[in-house]
């Protein structure tokens, strides 16, 4: 129940933020990265260094403290700073070291916990990022079919087959790959009508999450009917689940949808924040890595992340974690969407349980841009850490409490939006 009608929040204080961003224009590109800039918040009114982050918060360099509903873009499954996962990498880091010429046999261990969990995964490949893993399971799925063209749907990173921006890549890299939308089957089909015997692999997200759009689930058999479609094409389906790995199911959504593809790529969620990826698929594919299709990286054998990866599985299982957070998020849903049907704003909330987004819907006068940043400026300004552009996650460590006031603040800021109609 909304207990302040008028609320309005004081702007935040972050002058260490802005002034650290200015003299970061000067020695990087941008200042930080690309999805962590300015313009994909709120310019002014977001901060743009973190500090530190404990559980379900994080606090800026000027000492404002959050409720972090983005989790680091989806890694923070169970929390920040986990004790039990930070205190198995230093051990491991004391008693073993975790660079060398030669593999570790936590890689084993890891493997074999993967296939136990998974349903695609006879065999697993372990790389670093979201973009090395489906970028990896892209070369395997051409050199088993020996074929060229990929069918995709979803983001699947910045290398140059899939990165959105085209900045600095020749056409030619990226001429083979066909977009479809989730959830429009008949598209795929006219695809693999027009392309046929030269397709190689259909990727796509089990759970659609398009940028800026609302989160999806799959609609009317879609993902097994792409299973069917590509296999009677003799092509290969591939699920990105970097993001729905570990979070939607401990199977992945292809357990939680009953759908199991040929390959697979994990990420995120795997480790609780350490950098670390999988490809995971049948056998017979995954072989294509023993001599026909080339991977290895210096860095891609280290034990720290597989480390880590192993604990926060242990953990995610030992004390149903994932069941925690489904109950957690939609009981978080089904309060927000109560209170966007009563605020009757033009907005659509999506993503529940796991990945929760409040989107405003495009209008002909474009009110929902400015409908957008005021809302996400009073989530900021109350101490809810969203993102205007991206949906966020619901994490073990988020309280009631947190999940709570998270409410109060969505149904505060949607009234006081409603002068702007």
């Amino acid at each position: 129940m909304l207990t302040n009608k008028n609320s309005e929040k004081a702007k935040l204080k972050l002058e260490r933020s802005e002034k650290l961003y200015e003299e970061a224009l000067t020695l990087v590109p941008g200042a930080v990265a690309g999805i962590r800039r300015p313009y994909n918040f709120v310019p002014g009114e977001y901060p743009i260094f973190f500090k530190s982050a404990k559980g379900g918060r994080v606090t800026d360099v000027d000492g404002n403290e959050y409720i972090d509903m983005l989790c680091a873009y989806g890694p923070i499954i169970i929390g920040h700073r986990e004790k039990e996962i930070d205190d198995a990498v230093i051990a491991h880091i004391q008693n073993n070291g975790f660079c060398m010429s030669l593999t570790q046999e936590i890689q084993n261990q890891l493997a074999s916990k993967l296939k136990s969990l998974i349903p695609s995964c006879e065999k697993a490949a372990f790389v670093k990022t979201g973009s090395d893993a489906t970028s990896v399971a892209i070369r395997i799925a051409r050199g088993f079919t020996e074929r060229t063209k990929i069918l995709r749907c979803g983001y699947h990173g910045w290398h140059d087959w899939c990165v959105e921006v085209k900045g600095g890549i020749p056409p030619k890299l990226y001429e083979d790959i066909f977009e479809f939308e989730y959830n429009n089957f008949a598209q795929v089909e006219s695809l693999i009508k027009l392309h046929s015997k030269e397709v190689a692999a259909i990727i796509v997200t089990p759970v659609g999450h398009p940028l800026a759009h609302e989160v999806e689930m799959p609609k009317n058999n879609f993902l097994q009917n792409l299973k069917e479609l590509a296999h009677k094409n003799g092509s290969l389906l591939i699920f990105d689940e970097i993001r729905s790995g570990f979070r939607v199911n401990l199977g992945g959504a292809q357990k939680e949808f009953s759908v199991t593809p040929d390959l697979s790529v994990f990420g995120k969620a795997l480790a609780n924040g350490y950098p670390i990826s999988a490809v995971v698929g049948r056998a017979e594919v995954m072989d294509m890595l023993v001599s026909k299709v080339f991977l290895s990286s210096t860095f891609y054998p280290n034990s720290l992340e597989q480390v880590a990866a192993l604990k926060t599985l242990e953990i995610l299982e030992r004390d149903k974690i994932l069941d925690a957070i489904k109950e957690k998020g939609l009981r978080f849903a089904l309060k927000v969407e109560k209170i966007i049907t009563n605020s009757q704003i033009d907005c659509h909330f999506s993503g529940g349980p796991w990945m929760p987004f409040i989107t405003f819907n495009q209008d002909d006068k474009k009110l929902y841009k400015k409908l957008r940043p005021a809302f996400y400026t009073h989530l900021i300004r109350s101490g809810v850490f969203l993102q205007p552009y991206h949906h966020g996650y619901i994490a073990y460590r988020h309280s009631d409490k947190d999940l709570d006031y998270t409410i109060e603040m969505i149904e505060e800021g949607l009234h006081n939006i409603k002068k702007l109609i």
